[in-house]
């Protein structure tokens, strides 16, 4: 059965790239904003999350943070077009897996997701 990968995007063409990227080697689910990733997780089963940061409403960080309190065993890869390094200190501070900086290569993104089911 195919890993299961929860992306998290306010930018409907982020989403749809993910997928494009993902889709063959994923199932892929997707989420426009934290609050409606927050009830996939809550109902559905994901092995890893994708998470960008800058998004209106509630921000990946705010997400990130409210996902532990009962998901906090899946990891979670941030994805961040901000070249803020608080963002991404605080993102690993907090318990990221790892960050990715957009726009990313497919490959890169792929690799980083292999390496983090690797480590489960």
């Amino acid at each position: 059965m195919k890993k299961r990968i929860l992306v998290v995007d306010d930018d409907n063409m982020n989403l749809t790239r993910t997928r494009i990227i993902l889709g063959k080697d994923y199932d892929v689910l997707l989420a426009d904003s934290g609050m409606e990733a927050l009830v996939k997780l809550k109902n559905e089963k994901a092995d890893m999350v994708l998470l960008d940061i800058d998004m209106p409403g509630m921000n990946g960080i705010e997400t990130f943070e409210r996902m532990k309190e009962f998901a906090a065993d899946i990891p979670v890869i941030f994805l961040t077009a901000s070249g803020l390094e608080e963002d991404v200190h605080n993102a690993i501070k907090l318990g990221a897996a790892n960050y990715l900086k957009k726009p990313y290569h497919p490959q890169e993104l792929l690799k980083r997701v292999a390496q983090e089911f690797e480590k489960v």
